[in-house]
């Protein structure tokens, strides 16, 4: 359930979640009142009333239902609003590009969008050449009872394998939310799904939006009584959002929370590092750089040996723990350099894998900008200490001098 309010005064609606001292648990509001015939969800008997006598319901209903019902019908109008945004965006990058899938075939009106790490020629697409590739993926995976795996297509190039960004990724997040939201809730791609939704609308930075739909997968995966490492991600995605949103306290002690929990299951697991680097993060947002250090000290090695040195988690680790290294206080000329030299290499490997628009490799960027400056300002320090205290020096050479004579 992804329309939380009521259509006429935005109530919420059904079950939402709240915290008790950063442990997360649900909150029941009074149940939805609906439409019989398009399931428009209302607070009220006299909400519904309302909206068909004022508020043009009766214009459209029966549209809303030919579309397959309210939620259906919002999701496909967000999908066209976020597609026109996609293609816009990427306008000046795609101009005079064909389409590696349908090569021109498609809709012309549509525009195309590269938001991976795809250069040169290569890694032009439709939106909607992108979605009906990655659905049928899952489709075949589906029948021949494979893994999950081919869900990742919804939010990864089949090109260069990395991840979409920005308002790419929300498209796609939309494109996969209007294919399968009309599944019954707990379907494995529904839940996926609402995933894909919640990541992009926050890879946009629709932050609040990206709370109300995690928020809901919470509360789904909840219902359902989900395995608990999925609950464990999901209060995870969710304390990266409290944390955009300014509530950064709310965010450390649900991420401390969250990688504990990981780390009884399985302390190597990709979700796991994924909450140390998250965690890591939420530390130094709140200047607790040495408790940082110690996190990152422990896990970036796990992180290198398990999924690599080009991985993002891995290099989203490097760049915050130089960091640390270089915003904390007492940082050292010794920390200041190791921490430019960590941003240098790490800058390397983010622009050689990742390309140059990745927000991870600008990310690195601004770091190793600030770091740099850091430094340069130690050193002009230090060599205004060195001048003072030879200065000093000098002046006690003379006085002993015109002592002696």
């Amino acid at each position: 359930m992804i329309l939380t309010q009521c259509a006429v005064c935005a109530t919420k609606l059904g079950l939402s979640l709240e915290t008790d001292r950063g442990r997360l648990r649900l909150r029941t509001w009074h149940r939805w009142e609906v439409c019989g015939s398009c399931s428009t969800r209302y607070c009220s008997a006299e909400c519904r009333e309302l909206h068909w006598e004022k508020g043009g319901h009766d214009q459209l209903c029966k549209h809303i239902e030919r579309a397959g019902g309210a939620e259906q019908f919002y999701a496909n109008t967000k999908y066209t609003e976020a597609v026109a945004v996609a293609a816009e965006a990427c306008a000046d990058d795609t101009k005079g590009q064909t389409c590696y899938i349908c090569y021109g075939e498609g809709d012309e009106d549509e525009g195309l969008v590269r938001g991976c790490s795809c250069r040169g020629g290569a890694g032009f697409a439709h939106v909607s050449c992108l979605a009906r590739q990655a659905k049928i993926l899952v489709e075949d995976a589906e029948a021949r009872e494979l893994d999950d795996s081919k869900f990742e297509r919804w939010s990864t190039c089949g090109l260069c394998e990395q991840q979409y960004h920005g308002v790419v990724l929300c498209a796609l997040g939309w494109a996969c939310w209007k294919t399968y939201v009309g599944r019954p809730e707990g379907d494995w791609a529904q839940r996926y799904a609402m995933v894909q939704l919640g990541i992009g609308l926050f890879g946009a930075k629709h932050h609040e939006d990206a709370l109300s739909v995690l928020e809901a997968e919470l509360s789904m995966r909840r219902r359902i009584g989900d395995s608990e490492g999925d609950m464990l991600m999901a209060e995870g995605n969710l304390a990266v959002t409290y944390e955009k949103l300014g509530r950064v306290e709310e965010a450390l002690r649900l991420r401390q929370e969250v990688y504990s929990g990981l780390l009884r299951l399985d302390e190597e697991h990709e979700a796991t590092l994924r909450a140390a680097e998250n965690l890591a993060s939420s530390l130094n947002g709140l200047q607790r750089f040495e408790e940082s250090k110690v996190l990152l000290r422990k896990t970036m090695p796990v992180a290198r040996r398990v999924l690599g040195e080009r991985n993002e988690i891995t290099l989203e680790m490097r760049r915050i723990y130089a960091k640390a290294l270089y915003a904390s206080p007492g940082a050292t000329l010794n920390d200041l350099r190791e921490a430019v030299a960590t941003l240098e290499e790490t800058e390397r490997v983010a622009r050689r894998v990742l390309g140059g628009t990745n927000p991870l490799t600008e990310g690195i960027e601004e770091e190793l900008r600030d770091a740099r400056n850091a430094r340069k300002t130690a050193l002009a320090d230090a060599l205004a200490d060195m001048r003072v205290a030879g200065f000093g020096i000098l002046m006690c050479h003379e006085k002993l001098n015109l002592q002696a004579r």
